[in-house]
């Protein structure tokens, strides 16, 4: 029994399909489709590509995305035929190979697995559109989605035969083989890496993060560097600078959300006496500070959205000959200074989100994140635990010594107190351990320091209970295991608070019985003596 065979086009509208339409229009709204379009040949040198392919060959169904907005797709749905269906979707950049393949993997994901659709035979049409459109095309026709592709030139079009298949010919190749471009980035330690020495870690993780930054460092490109709170987005910020050409030239950093905004614009551009109550006498900002250097724009989300638009005015690019040379003018002045600044800009947010709120402008993203590098968090990189710790102890153990801090002594790590640290969540990250430690270390009577003593320090955390509600959901998070490590942390505070006495410890945290309290620390591998070691 022959099946219900359905062909079904999927095509992008492109600039010449709304010309070709606009050539068969009345003036007036020739000229409103015309506006919408950028400059191109004579109308009558134009044929839409994709009317070309349907005037042709038929199809049961026209599927168009389209990124010109929802009337105009509509007028052109129309203009095009009963059978061709529109979707509007948004892309922010036709370039964007991301938010293209999220736009036609959802849109082919959801017409295809329609029950009518089960026996339908996919069909592409190239022409219209960006090369990246075309380039997402191929990848998901010739992968997850199977098509016969389509081309046309003037009134003539074709099939057209890729000769390749990337489930067939390239995927299990890839997956036979290590990943070389992981292997090329994580070949070495970040100690290992000019410019990156005080970069302390081992892990997979951190040697990729380490490997991505000294390429970028390689060009004066402007980096975003992402993450949370205290991964350590300065010391890369400062390591990506002295890997570079520019290392012996000035690092200005500027913290964009600890400046009140009202100061912010001539902390970065200057200004000139007279400017505002108490400017006294002209004053340089980062820009000129920085000039042949590095300007570090620490936590550029919070940047105010008047400062935003100044901001990418000076990121604009004079020319091609001298694309980092940047021009603005001080506060309150006319005259316009030239500098030739590589920006790096770091934040904790969501950036990506920021902008879909509108709260961060799409333009300056894009300018800051010619290459974006996410830091990880500690508790991915847990191996790096040890190595970290032992690097802050040997620093403070130094510090204190060299101070000549009466009856100081230097202090080392007990067994456990290694084990307890690997073990713990630190929400607040590398600054949130560093901290610990140096409390411990403050406040330990001998010169072993035991678990308890980090206990102690991380309850006595000020942003302890706030870190630990600001976890960011999803990429792993798992709120069971958050709950197992607070837990953990009461009940080594309350074996500690009670010298080790079961039924005083249970009393303290609420239990109706000590052989509650047993469960709990056998559970979650809790344990404690006196000693502790």
């Amino acid at each position: 029994m022959k099946k219900n065979h359905r062909k079904l086009l999927f095509v992008w509208i492109g600039h010449n399909d709304l010309r070709g339409m606009a050539k068969t229009l009345p003036p007036k709204k020739q000229q409103a489709v015309l506006d919408a379009c950028p400059p191109g040949p004579p109308l009558d040198e134009i044929q839409s590509p994709i009317k070309v392919l349907v005037d042709q060959v038929s199809f049961d169904a026209i599927h168009l995305l389209s990124n010109c907005g929802a009337k105009l797709t509509g007028q052109f749905c129309r203009w095009l035929g009963s059978n061709a269906i529109a979707h509007p979707v948004k892309i922010a950049n036709p370039t964007d190979y991301k938010g293209i393949f999220t736009v036609v993997d959802q849109e082919l994901g959801t017409v295809l697995n329609e029950r009518p659709n089960a026996d339908a035979e996919l069909c592409i049409h190239l022409s219209p559109g960006t090369p990246a459109m075309a380039a997402v095309w191929v990848l998901l026709g010739k992968s997850k989605y199977p098509a016969t592709f389509y081309q046309t030139h003037r009134d003539r079009y074709w099939e057209t035969e890729i000769p390749f298949d990337l489930a067939v010919d390239f995927v299990p190749e890839l997956l036979r083989k290590p990943d070389a471009y992981w292997q090329r980035l994580a070949s070495k330690s970040p100690q290992e890496i000019e410019g990156f020495q005080r970069i302390v870690g081992n892990s997979k993780s951190i040697r990729y993060v380490a490997g991505r930054a000294k390429r970028a460092a390689m060009r004066d490109v402007p980096v975003l560097l992402l993450g949370e709170c205290g991964t350590g987005k300065e010391l890369f910020a400062r390591a990506i600078h002295q890997a570079s050409h520019r290392k012996e030239n000035p690092f200005v950093a500027i913290n964009c959300g600890a400046i009140p905004k009202d100061l912010l614009e001539s902390e970065l551009f200057g200004h000139v006496k007279g400017a505002f109550t108490g400017a006294h006498k002209d004053k340089d900002g980062a820009f000129k500070t920085a000039d042949t250097g590095t300007l570090f724009l620490d936590e550029i989300g919070e940047l105010a959205p008047e400062l935003q638009v100044k901001l990418l005015r000076v990121l604009q690019p004079l020319d091609l000959q001298t694309p980092w040379r940047r021009e603005f003018s001080p506060v309150g002045g006319e005259a316009v200074i030239q500098s030739d600044v590589r920006v790096i800009a770091a934040t904790n947010k969501d950036i990506l989100q920021a902008v879909v709120n509108g709260e961060f402008r799409e333009d300056l993203y894009y300018r800051l994140a010619v290459i974006a590098i996410k830091l990880p968090p500690l508790r991915e990189r847990r191996d790096d635990i040890p190595l970290l710790a032992q690097h802050f102890l040997e620093e403070i153990n130094q510090q204190f010594t060299t101070a000549d801090e009466p009856g100081y002594k230097k202090k080392k790590f007990s067994d456990k107190a290694k084990k307890f640290l690997k073990e713990q969540p630190w929400p607040g990250n590398i600054r949130e351990l560093y901290n610990v430690i140096l409390q411990a270390m403050v406040m330990a009577e001998g010169s072993v320091l035991k678990e308890n003593d980090f206990a102690a320090a991380i309850m006595e955390m000020p942003s302890f209970q706030g870190s630990l509600l600001d976890q960011p959901l999803g990429d792993g998070f798992k709120l069971s295991l958050l709950l197992d490590d607070i837990q953990r942390i009461y009940l080594r505070r309350a074996m500690t608070e009670a010298r080790g006495s079961k039924t005083i410890a249970s009393k303290l945290l609420g239990f109706n019985n000590y052989q509650t309290l047993s469960n709990q620390l056998e559970r979650l591998n809790v344990r404690y003596d006196g000693s502790d070691d």
